[in-house]
Formats: structure tokens, C-alpha cells, sequence
């Protein structure tokens, strides 16, 4: 199942790359623990494991940078027990401001990957509205933090 949504956010390219990547935990609604497990100085290849809690289910992943592009893309692979996720951030100048555009495919396994063969236009509402909502947050949070001090 594949999701995309943007977001319009009032803060320069460099930050919102910055606050999206460094503080998931912080701005999403359904990340409850977000941990660097190995960090690579060239981005790629840094492992890092990510809870989520939505409707008091939690699920753990173990992630991977497969994109480090900054500011201009992020994207990561998660291994979950139910399914994994490929997520790609893309970061669009617009002159002071930046569009963030999401774009990920949900890979079911076991009965969730029957599940999504079966229901999958409905859980893609769900998906599209839960992306909308977390996008929303992703905007409240970079406009809501103090810039960074001048050096």
C-alpha cells in the first residue's frame, strides 16, 4: 500500500530537514521512542530503532537510512514484525519556506499482507488520514521552535 502527502511549513529548508529528521519522537503523534543504534558519518547506512503507539498498540521496528541527502531528501527502511515500511522525505525551497512531501509502501507480512490484499482501500483512508494528521504535527513543531542562534 503506497501513501503521499505535503505539507507547506514556514521555516527554512535547512531546519525543517533538521527538525523532521533529528526529533521524530517530539513532533509525531504515533513515534513514542526514537533511538540512533549506529550512526555512520555519511548518513547512509545509520541503524536506529523506532516504537510507534497508535491505539494502544505498540510496535518496535529496526530502521536503516537508505537516503541521506540533506536538506533535500531523507528516506529510511523499518522491519516490523507486521509489516515494513519504506519512507522517503523530500524537502522542496520555497524561498523561506519548505514543502515537505511524504511518500511511503507499506509491505504486509503474514495475515496483515492478506489484510491489505483484502481491505486495503479502506485501510488506505486510514493510512491517508493518519499521514495528514502526522504532517499537520511535523508543521505545528518546526513552526513552534525557536531559530537557531546566530554563530
Amino acid at each position: 500500500m503506497r501513501t503521499e502527502g505535503s505539507v507547506e511549513i514556514e521555516r527554512p529548508i535547512e531546519e525543517v530537514f533538521r527538525l523532521t529528521n533529528e526529533h521524530v519522537a517530539e513532533w509525531s503523534s504515533i513515534v513514542v521512542e526514537d533511538k540512533i543504534l549506529e550512526e555512520k558519518p555519511e548518513g547512509v547506512g545509520t541503524t536506529f530503532r523506532t516504537v510507534t503507539e497508535e491505539h494502544g498498540r505498540r510496535m518496535e521496528f529496526q530502521g536503516v537510512v537508505t537516503r541521506h541527502e540533506p536538506p533535500y531528501v531523507q528516506a529510511v527502511y523499518m522491519t516490523g514484525d507486521m509489516f515494513d515500511l519504506d519512507v522517503e522525505y523530500e524537502f522542496e525551497d520555497l524561498a523561506g519556506g519548505t514543502r515537505v512531501t511524504q511518500r511511503s509502501q507499506v509491505t504486509g507480512k503474514g495475515w496483515f499482507k492478506l489484510m491489505l490484499s483484502l481491505c486495503g482501500w479502506m485501510m488506505r483512508k486510514s493510512s491517508c488520514d493518519a499521514l495528514d494528521k502526522e504532517l499537520r504535527g511535523l508543521k505545528a513543531f518546526c513552526e513552534s521552535q525557536p531559530a537557531p542562534a546566530a554563530t
